[in-house]
């Protein structure tokens, strides 16, 4: 089932049990299977409401996603073809084939993909299937900012001052650039994700930003049409989430704050908005009910305003005719679950509450987490999830995934791992428990923003709710410092964690952890390196009695290891710890920081001197940065032969004897994956 509410929100949605709006005569039955044409957590999102509804599900995948998650999770799957989404994911027509060969009498299109698709749900009701959506008349009307725009203001929805129409000479925008004053904002008119816009401060820069806008625009959508709008300095990106259902009622279900965002793109959602006055959210919210009616919405929405900090004005951005990314933040504060109200009114059911029975309760943030690495411009990561652990789930704390461990994040698709959701009394309470949530988030075998998030939910203008939509940018350096380097204690534990995986787990380990000899204390000596840093342990003791030496500071312990668990006493401070292996990589979690290390094994080599062919295999997913030898050349035993980077470090394959290089297998720039062929070595 769902996660389910903090209670008194449950128990208070129960209790209303309101009789349907009076424009519903009567109630028709749900359809009994769902085709959910999507992949990941947003699949296996509809998927457990669907199921928890009775609904049989049907899923539908690509050969990249054969083992997913959501696929296990629906009644069945059936594939659609290749990995890359055109030839997936995006074959409507496949699609279609699929739900009458399953029986799905309803298609419900997640988020991407053909969510906001006006031919696919135009395909979907020509085929006598339900499309869990708005009719294709609203998805074409919201579809263009310049045409929306037009309809709003008819509307007399608040906009930006700015310029929407057709004329796109380029003498003629810039006029209006001028009219309107600068700075401006350039935008593609079909555009999205942060494409095809382009901020300018003054009129002597404006023609050089249109050529280039049009430019991008044309690349990404096919039409390089745009409009131009008033730059706010400050503002905040709110928006409004809308429900209507078939028979003319329409209803807000308050709103989210999104003004954490990196290029555009949204990095954490909270609802209620911080510090926005009562009046403000029921203007906010009559007008998005307004932009709804003004183009027959039905089903959920979410219209996007932008709010000038300084003035509190806000003005009409556009419309996302689908179910929003950050959907859960209003589920938590509202106690109600958003897909079952989408599956109920494309059923043809009325709306489940009336405005005057909604209410928000405590408040609700939400984290992305990715597999990118904000050190490198957030490039996106790919790789295995050789160690997954998520905070546990409570109800305040909820997890939305698509994936599990040993799962892989390909290149294919949107790298997110999960959607990070927490609720909490007051904003300060759901601050407090994202923090310690995010530092519970265990994750080794792709870089990811974790640490990131965690620097921005302590950040003070975030932590007291002074957001706008510039705050990554002024605080990025204290939001990407360099790595945290280990201390004394850390690298004793990695020491003690290293001798304990070598030797036998029993209770006498820990009293033997640095061997035995017979004239007096073993010594066991540990090399872990960080970037350009190297650091020694040295492991010493008889039973009963170990001591450290780290970094020449003498340490006295005691130890033990259950599977990745880490129980150390150091000096009498007890240490609770996760403890991962990843090729040469350490990785430990404890009291909510992570450290990296490289584990330097002096008997790298020890089984080089057999003679014969090697193959030389990945030790991690990574990139090849240089190949550092050629077929055919013969080198000596040590010498590198390619490098790897990895986890934010390089790691150099080395020729394991004397001999030759027979063959090279990936090029500098290629990804690798875990155990991938890199080098064919033939031993003297």
């Amino acid at each position: 089932m769902m996660h389910a509410y903090p209670t008194p929100i449950a128990s208070a949605a129960a209790s209303a049990n309101p009789e349907p709006p009076a424009s519903a005569q009567s109630a028709r039955p749900m359809f009994r299977t769902l085709l959910v044409a999507n992949r990941g957590e947003i699949a296996c999102r509809v998927i457990k409401t669907a199921r928890a509804m009775g609904l049989r599900t049907v899923a539908v995948y690509s050969d990249a996603d054969a083992n997913a998650r959501f696929v296990k999770l629906a009644d069945e799957a059936w594939h659609l073809g290749p990995a890359p989404a055109a030839e997936s994911y995006l074959r409507a027509d496949r699609i279609l084939e699929v739900a009458h060969a399953s029986g799905a009498e309803a298609i419900h299109p997640g988020y991407g993909f053909l969510s906001e698709n006006e031919d696919f749900a135009a395909a979907c009701e020509a085929a006598g299937i339900a499309f869990v959506g708005p009719p294709a008349s609203a998805i074409a009307a919201m579809g263009s900012k310049s045409a929306a725009k037009a309809l709003m203001e008819k509307a007399r929805v608040p906009l930006v001052p700015g310029y929407h129409g057709d004329e796109q000479a380029p003498d003629f925008l810039q006029a209006q650039a001028d009219a309107i004053g600068y700075p401006v904002l350039i935008k593609a008119s079909a555009g999205g994700g942060g494409k095809g816009m382009r901020i300018v401060g003054k009129s002597a820069d404006f023609e050089a930003a249109l050529a280039s806008c049009q430019r991008e625009a044309r690349a990404s959508f096919g039409d390089d049409k745009v409009l131009i709008e008033k730059y706010l300095t400050r503002p905040r990106h709110v928006e409004i989430q809308v429900f209507a259902d078939q028979y003319g009622d329409c209803v807000y279900l308050f709103e989210r704050d999104c003004s954490v965002q990196r290029r555009h793109q949204k990095v954490l959602e909270e609802a209620p908005a911080p510090h926005l006055p009562a009046e403000t959210r029921r203007a906010m919210g009559e007008a998005a009910v307004a932009a709804a009616r003004a183009v027959g919405y039905v089903g959920a929405g979410t219209v996007e305003f932008i709010m000038d900090v300084d003035s509190g004005r806000f003005y009409f951005m556009e419309m996302n005719t689908r179910l929003q990314v950050e959907h859960p933040v209003t589920e938590m504060i509202t106690g109600q679950d958003l897909v079952a109200w989408q599956l109920k009114v494309a059923a043809g059911q009325p709306l489940p509450l009336t405005q005057q029975q909604l209410a928000i309760h405590g408040h609700s943030i939400e984290a992305r987490i990715y597999a990118e690495d904000p050190d490198k411009g957030f490039l996106p990561a790919t790789g295995t999830l050789l160690h997954l652990r998520p905070p546990a789930e409570s109800d305040q704390v909820r997890v939305d995934t698509g994936v599990l461990q040993g799962d892989s994040i390909s290149p294919f698709y949107d790298p997110m791992i999960a959607k990070l959701i927490v609720w909490g009394e007051t904003r300060e309470a759901a601050l407090q428990q994202m923090d310690a949530a995010l530092a519970a988030y265990e994750v080794v075998g792709v870089t990811t923003n974790l640490r990131f998030l965690r620097r921005i939910v302590a950040n003070a203008d975030f932590a007291s709710g002074n957001v706008d939509t510039g705050l990554i940018a002024r605080h990025q350096d204290s939001l990407l410092p360099p790595p945290v380097a280990p201390g004394a204690e850390e690298l004793a534990l990695f020491a003690l964690a290293e001798a304990l995986a070598s030797g036998p787990d029993t209770p006498e380990a820990a009293a033997s952890l640095a061997g035995w000899r017979l004239n007096g204390p073993a010594r066991r000596r540990f090399l872990f390196r960080q970037g350009e840093h190297s650091h020694t342990v040295v492991l010493c003791g008889t039973p009963g009695a170990l001591t450290l030496e780290v970094d020449g500071q003498t340490l006295q312990a005691t130890a033990r290891l259950e599977g990745t668990r880490l129980t150390a006493v150091i000096d009498g401070h007890r240490r609770n710890a996760a403890w991962v292996r990843h090729g040469s990589q350490r990785v430990l979690f404890a009291e909510g920081e992570r450290w990296l290390v490289e584990h330097v094994d002096p008997y790298a080599f020890s089984e080089a001197g057999s003679h014969g062919e090697a193959h030389l295999r990945a030790p991690m997913p990574g990139r090849v940065v240089a190949l550092m030898a050629e077929p055919g050349q013969r080198v000596a035993r040590g010498a590198p032969l390619l490098i790897l980077e990895a986890m934010k470090m390089e790691h150099t394959i080395a020729a394991p004897a004397d001999g030759v290089v027979k063959a090279l297998y990936f090029a500098p720039g290629e990804q690798v994956s875990d155990g991938d062929e890199l080098v064919d070595f033939e031993a003297d």
